[in-house]
């Protein structure tokens, strides 16, 4: 009997997942909570908002129909925003049972209680420790995945045999899966890269070069492994995929939103005017808040999410926040490294 794995979230990352999935035999129930989108894909066989290059394979089955969806599938993929994880997990309680596998592949934290993605499903799940929930991140191009090109990424859970069989679920030629037992770490670095590659599109779109940018990811990284580090991450993490993998893709690429929306807000646009004309989430936005939040919460020094936060929310000039940033005092380079 062929086997059943839910991806719930139909935008652009979990339709490729479901790919993958749908690729690896598995039947492929897609929800999305959008009657409209559900009929296109299911007449079309496209995703005409988010992928619309990509035809959905036979065995991947769109639906609004959220407990069918789950029941029977012997893991069930959360692949919506962050900022809808909790209620979509409140939704599914009490329909998902302890012995199907939990996976999320939401990168962001809830915004007003600054919490990771699987703490948020843990609280909403009670058949699921945090232990119990895997974590799927890493630099992945939704339309890359689509199109079947190489990809690596990592899955991470306290559960060791979770994410292992995670990693058999997704694993094929062309979809590469390693394990991390680093939860805390995987999530933050999918998270925080957001940031970052929010400010190299704005650095793009000032018409800085590539000098700026390389200084940008790595002074960034050092940001996400001082913050990661302090809330219990392990500094090896941000050396790999969920890391400085993620980062390179996430502030070198077209494909990403948050370049996109960097870039636009670097070009003298307002962020209400970014957010719709690109008319989908941008998960650095509300990134943004929550670790210029945790910045303060653990006395973190992050010097670029903070002039970030401030052209953001505190209309501040992108060419000032730059002048700031490269006004700083000077520091030494290694005495920070050896403090991860």
């Amino acid at each position: 009997m062929v086997k059943k794995v839910t991806v719930l979230g139909a935008g652009s990352w979990g339709t490729a997942l479901a790919t993958v999935l749908a690729e690896n035999g598995y039947n492929v129930p897609l929800w999305s909570r959008k009657k409209e989108q559900v009929l296109q894909m299911t007449n079309t066989r496209r995703n005409p908002k988010y992928l619309p290059d990509v035809e959905l394979p036979a065995n991947i089955y769109p639906t609004t129909a959220l407990e069918t969806a789950i029941e029977g599938a012997e893991v069930v993929v959360f692949a919506t925003p962050s900022h809808a994880i909790r209620e979509l997990a409140k939704r599914t309680s009490g329909k998902i049972n302890a012995d199907q596998m939990v996976i999320h592949a939401a990168k962001g934290f809830e915004l007003d209680t600054l919490k990771r993605m699987s703490q948020v499903l843990s609280e909403e799940l009670p058949l699921h420790g945090e232990d119990n929930i895997v974590v799927l991140s890493g630099p992945s191009h939704a339309e890359e995945v689509a199109q079947k090109h190489p990809t690596t990424v990592v899955v991470s859970s306290g559960a060791p045999h979770l994410a292992e069989k995670a990693q058999d679920v997704f694993i094929n030629s062309f979809f590469r899966v390693y394990t991390n037992p680093d939860v805390i770490g995987v999530e933050i670095g999918g998270a925080l890269k957001n940031i970052i590659a929010l400010g190299a599109g704005m650095s793009d779109g000032l018409g800085f070069g590539d000098n700026a940018k390389a200084a940008l990811l790595t002074r960034g990284l050092a940001e996400i492994g001082r913050l990661g580090v302090s809330m219990g991450a392990k500094p090896v993490t941000f050396a790999g995929l969920a890391g400085v993998g993620d980062l390179v893709v996430t502030c070198t690429s077209q494909h990403s939103r948050n370049w996109r929306a960097g870039f636009l807000l670097g070009q003298g646009k307002t962020l209400a005017a970014v957010l719709k004309e690109m008319g989908m989430v941008v998960e650095g936005v509300k990134t943004t808040q929550a670790a210029y939040a945790l910045s303060k919460q653990y006395e973190v020094e992050m010097p670029i999410t903070c002039e970030l936060y401030n052209v953001l929310f505190a209309d501040k000039d992108p060419k000032n926040a730059v002048e700031d940033l490269m006004g700083r005092g000077r520091t030494h380079e290694l005495e920070e490294v050896a403090r991860l």
